[in-house]
């Protein structure tokens, strides 16, 4: 089997120098992150193959050895567990530039000192009923949200007092070395901040934050359906420097007893009796806009469909109208008095043979049968 080159995986030549090496590293890495490629197994593997080919040829020694001896003269090196590398400084720095300290979850020591122990923004749900939904209204909601404890300045720490992590040395993160691969995480220690309480603050338990209630007046447009989300600027968790983030509230909204959703259009079933789907007739039905009059044909069958364009729930975007759809159920009685079935049996046999298709539909068929059997 033909062994896959690292200056090839890193696009590089043999006589590059360090430079150059993290230049290509650097592009390769962003290009390739899972983060970038979410349930992308390809570049998920090539992530790997990139991280193991700096890991080799950024340090001197190992890229000594793999110059002369290749990939086997690196076995057996001792390249397993957390740090202890002399690039570990050198990758997470790399990923710190890339990613900004959070992208991906790679922190480092340029987090910023006002970061929260709390994602700013959060989400709330929020059921509507059925035309609350499909004509909007303004709601008062309360709210709990988040905002940094006084006591130790968002920390967590006993007098707002932190102590850097011996773990990851302050990074956040720590690399984990299995064979060839190297995988940064963050660090199980201090959580990716880089640093730890040695006692906790008594005020907010060491959480570093307290929480708060408050009352939000929302404004639900028109046509809003079951998981939609509306973001409400400004009402999120409040952060230690001031900086608040934003509410999201994603709806649910209850059925209707006689209205039936299907995005932005809407059905209905209207129950007829027999002889009004027969004789044909002109009916009353209810809309999202009042009444309407469904013509009924002669004949209509059971479970046909007439539609009334426009007439359904507007587009929470484009306010462009869905449809109505009435959906036909024949009703038949349930019981008869002698007089009803004596004049429906007179009624069925003024039809004559019409009245009874079955004899001619399966006349052939009985005789078909009867042979079968001789």
């Amino acid at each position: 089997m033909t062994e896959i080159d690292y200056y090839e995986i890193l696009q590089v030549n043999k006589n590059c120098d360090g430079a150059e090496l993290k230049k290509s590293y650097r592009k390769l890495a962003m290009k390739y992150h899972p983060d970038r490629n979410p349930d992308n197994k390809e570049a998920e593997e090539k992530f790997k193959l990139v991280n193991e080919a700096y890991q080799v040829l950024s340090d001197e020694d190992k890229r000594s050895i793999y110059d002369r001896y290749g990939k086997a003269g690196l076995e057996g090196r001792g390249m397993g567990g957390f740090g202890g590398s002399a690039n570990m400084d050198d990758i997470m720095d790399i990923f710190n530039s890339m990613f900004g300290g959070g992208f991906g979850g790679f922190g480092g020591s340029s987090r910023s000192q006002n970061s929260s122990k709390y994602p700013l923004d959060f989400e709330v749900k929020y059921t509507l009923e059925f035309h609350e939904a499909v004509f909007g209204c303004e709601k008062e909601i309360e709210i709990s949200y988040k905002s940094a404890c006084e006591a130790c300045d968002g920390t967590g720490a006993k007098d707002g007092k932190l102590t850097t992590c011996q773990t990851c040395k302050g990074h956040g993160q720590v690399v984990m070395k299995q064979g060839f691969m190297t995988f940064a995480q963050t660090c199980p220690t201090c959580h990716g901040e880089g640093k730890i309480a040695q006692d906790k603050c008594a005020s907010c338990s060491g959480k570093g934050y307290e929480t708060q209630k408050e009352k939000v007046t929302i404004k639900v447009p028109a046509g809003i359906d079951n998981g939609n989300r509306l973001r409400i600027k400004g009402h999120g968790n409040i952060a230690k420097n001031g900086q608040r983030g934003d509410l999201y509230v994603t709806f649910m909204v209850k059925d209707d007893e006689n209205f039936i959703r299907n995005g932005n259009d809407i059905y209905i079933e209207v129950p007829i009796f027999f002889t009004q789907a027969i004789l044909g007739e002109r009916v009353t039905i209810p809309s999202l806009s009042g009444e309407l009059e469904l013509e009924l044909k002669k004949g209509t069958a059971d479970k046909e469909q007439f539609v009334f364009q426009n007439e359904g729930v507007a587009d929470v975007h484009s306010g462009r109208k869905g449809r109505l759809i009435a959906q036909v159920h024949i009703v038949f009685p349930t019981s008869l008095s002698d007089e009803q079935k004596r004049m429906l049996e007179e009624l069925q046999n003024s039809f004559g043979i019409e009245s009874k298709p079955h004899k001619t539909i399966f006349e052939n068929c009985f005789e078909r049968v009867k042979d079968w059997f001789k």
